[in-house]
């Protein structure tokens, strides 16, 4: 492991902490595989991939997302509204992270 993650007397102040910080919450890493396997994707897709999150929660964490550069939100002028999510390249740069949990699930599955 890193020196500086294990050095600090507090994880949050680490870049594992940091890290954590910005993909923590119930649905954000699944909101960022779902962007990193469809590519670009409107809210209904999104919800309909997700499955079973509400309106609010999903909203919350799609602002979340954006406001920390992972992904990357576009809105159409245009009748009805058409707004379209994608992952920004600070966004793909975790993918080999989510990548990798995948891998670690699929060997250790119970």
């Amino acid at each position: 492991m890193n020196d500086k993650c294990i050095s600090n007397s507090n994880i949050k102040d680490t870049g594992f902490g940091y890290t954590l910080s910005l993909i923590n919450g119930k649905y954000k890493m699944q909101l960022l595989y779902c962007l990193s396997e469809f590519g670009v994707v409107r809210y209904n897709q999104i919800k309909r991939y997700i499955g079973n999150i509400s309106h609010k929660t999903l909203s919350t964490s799609l602002k979340e997302l954006e406001n920390d550069m992972l992904i990357e939100r576009t809105e159409y002028p245009q009748i009805p509204p058409k707004v379209e999510y994608s992952l920004s390249e600070r966004g793909k740069s975790l993918i080999p992270i989510l990548d990798a949990m995948c891998l670690w699930g699929e060997q250790n599955r119970v």
